[in-house]
């Protein structure tokens, strides 16, 4: 896989596991009812689960790589499409209640908190959509499909987990500020426009196997 397709990969999955979404605010909520160290366990569980669903995504991408020119832009499009769908959405959405109470009945042990983060991988929209329509254009042909799966969804789920801990440690170093709906705001602002440019920047992918 050329270095550059690997870096605009990153380049997506950073904006994807940073925009907070259920797996970022199940880490926060978790970390007010149980502190940050029990939240690994959740956030280990989210990990697994993004796994099963590349796997479940990527089973059956290696005929898809053979296709035509014309079926690799429609599959581009599909995945830019969605890049700025999320970016728009990012824009417009209301800022995140992160200050929001812990359910009264959150699990405590490490098994119930795996289960929960799995749960939530496996369940979560925005995972299953990122793996089905963005994958096969970062998968270069003629090379070991099972490899590069490997290598992009480790790449995604380390994402994943930074992200977890940066958001729980930035949650409880400033958690008054955050809590601001203008600085929430701006947030949704600034990361929408990401994606957006994003989702532009991979019109420019092209089909090596054309």
């Amino acid at each position: 896989m050329p270095l550059s397709t690997w870096l605009l990969f990153c380049g997506v999955a950073l904006l994807t596991c940073f925009s907070p979404g259920p797996g970022v605010l199940l880490a926060i909520s978790n970390s007010v009812a149980v502190g940050p160290r029990h939240t690994m366990f959740s956030s280990l569980g989210n990990a697994a689960g993004l796994f099963i669903v590349s796997g479940a995504a990527t089973a059956g991408m290696g005929a898809l790589l053979a296709v035509s020119a014309s079926a690799f832009l429609v599959v581009k499009l599909v995945g830019a499409g969605y890049l700025i769908y999320l970016g728009i959405k990012q824009w417009r959405s209301a800022p995140l209640r992160l200050d929001a109470a812990a359910s009264p009945h959150q699990p405590t042990t490490p098994g119930k908190l795996f289960l929960q983060g799995l749960g939530v991988a496996v369940t979560n929209p925005k995972a299953i959509l990122f793996f089905t329509a963005l994958f096969p254009q970062f998968l270069v042909p003629g090379e070991s499909l099972a490899w590069q799966t490997v290598l992009l969804t480790v790449t995604f789920t380390t994402f994943a987990l930074v992200s977890h801990a940066f958001y729980v440690s930035l949650f409880r170093t400033l958690r008054r500020f955050l809590t601001e709906a203008r600085h929430l705001r701006l947030f949704n602002r600034i990361s929408g426009g990401l994606f957006v440019l994003l989702g532009l920047s991979l019109l420019r992918l092209r089909n090596r196997a054309a």
